[in-house]
């Protein structure tokens, strides 16, 4: 997803730990072959708001492992590319960590054309591939694991609950790329499904920042609620615009994508006061595990002021990974594939995260939350919920050589 640096917070943060499980090897030595965890993620360039933050989740994770004994008595070392949001890096680097570094497992990727940039060199070379970041599902392949939320374990949650709250008649933004469109199905069908109706769906280009005769448009329209699925710096504007406008005090929003890299804290509180998301996780998540999380990230780097969803998905993917490692008691391949089959589950800052065997998508815990005082407020709690849509087109239990992205048919 696509963020103008300047319109973003300076600086990033990282995640925090302590709320999953470490092995009882503290305390001895570890041995001197290392596993190595191979990283591609866009820390500079106009996705670093996203891949910062996702970069240091991923060290602080390693971080916990090691300080706990490592992996299998093992220290993990950790390979790192930055792409500079060129997607033709993905690539170049995909290749150099498989067949080069020849790493044992990859955590990496944010856009969805990133992650097919690499899936399929992953997969040729046999080498285990983590993609820990909300997307619109469909992705079916064994040698994948996919922790963040899909439509039908976010979308599902949002839109019934904005209608209840506010009326039938939606109008639906959305960025205009594979993201964007296929959400903006799942939206009106999950709209459809609770009793309204999508009354205008636009599309916009991720580069497009003026969105004056759009307001028009929704204000001749006279929808009960925008849903926004739209993307990154420059849609940004459209949220100060409608501020502006004087139109968030007179028609309520709700998002699949605001907060998800912190957009929400350079809106001012009067942008983005009272606007509804939905997502696995927030700082605001009153656990044991979450507390944890947030003194172990703010022990390691200072401030958590930058922890986001897709962050808190990387930091969970890592340690879903080691705890299958752990589970395999081996680093081989198939052996962790097995591991992921079984029921893997960890406790995560975003509640318990388990794998779905057939389809290698967490079952997560849905926060609906609203945006208030730049924070996200926990509203309701949706516990454990399945990545259906996925499910309804994908198992790898009855065809493990499926690699398919399949685009639902809703």
């Amino acid at each position: 997803m696509r963020i103008q640096r300047r319109n973003f917070l300076k600086g990033t943060a990282a995640l925090a730990a302590g709320s999953v499980a470490m092995p009882a090897l503290i305390g001895r030595s570890l041995a001197a072959d290392k596993i190595k965890l191979g990283s591609i993620l866009d820390t500079s360039g106009i996705f670093d708001a996203y891949g910062k933050p996702m970069d240091m989740a991923m060290q602080l994770a390693v971080s916990e492992i090691n300080k706990g004994g490592g992996l299998l008595g093992r220290e993990i070392e950790t390979i790192s590319y930055d792409t500079q949001s060129d997607m033709a890096l993905y690539t170049q680097y995909g290749q150099q960590l498989a067949r080069r570094d020849k790493v044992d497992v990859v955590h990496g990727g944010i856009l969805s054309a990133s992650r097919e940039a690499i899936r399929p060199t992953l997969r040729k070379a046999n080498t285990l591939y983590f993609y820990n970041v909300l997307y619109e599902g469909g992705v079916c392949d064994r040698n994948i694991a996919i922790t963040g939320v899909t439509p039908a374990q976010q979308v599902e949650v949002l839109v019934p609950a904005a209608i209840k709250k506010w009326g039938p008649k939606i109008y639906i933004l959305a960025a205009d790329y594979n993201y964007g469109q296929i959400t903006a199905r799942w939206m009106q069908k999950y709209a459809q499904e609770a009793g309204g109706e999508a009354i205008a769906v636009d599309f916009f280009p991720l580069d497009v920042s003026d969105f004056g005769s759009t307001i028009a448009k929704i204000q001749t329209a006279s929808p009960d609620i925008v849903v926004s699925a739209l993307v990154g710096g420059a849609h940004l504007s459209f949220y100060r615009q409608w501020a502006a406008a004087g139109m968030n005090t007179k028609i309520p929003m709700a998002s699949s994508t605001l907060a998800i890299g912190n957009e929400h804290k350079v809106l001012t509180p009067e942008e983005g006061n009272g606007i509804m998301v939905a997502f696995n996780y927030s700082p605001e998540i009153a656990s044991p595990a979450n507390k944890a999380f947030l003194e172990a990230w703010g022990g390691m780097y200072g401030d958590t002021s930058a922890i986001h969803e897709i962050a808190v998905s990387n930091y969970q993917g890592v340690h879903l990974w080691a705890e299958a490692v752990r589970r395999a008691g081996s680093i081989d391949r198939m052996a962790v594939i097995e591991a992921i089959e079984d029921g893997l589950s960890i406790d995560g800052p975003g509640g318990k995260v388990t794998m779905d065997a057939k389809t290698h998508h967490a079952v997560l815990d849905v926060h609906l939350m609203e945006i208030n005082g730049q924070k996200l407020d926990v509203v309701e709690r949706f516990e454990q919920r399945q990545p259906i849509d996925t499910q309804a087109v994908c198992d790898l239990s009855a065809n493990p050589d499926d690699t398919t992205q399949y685009e639902i048919k809703i």
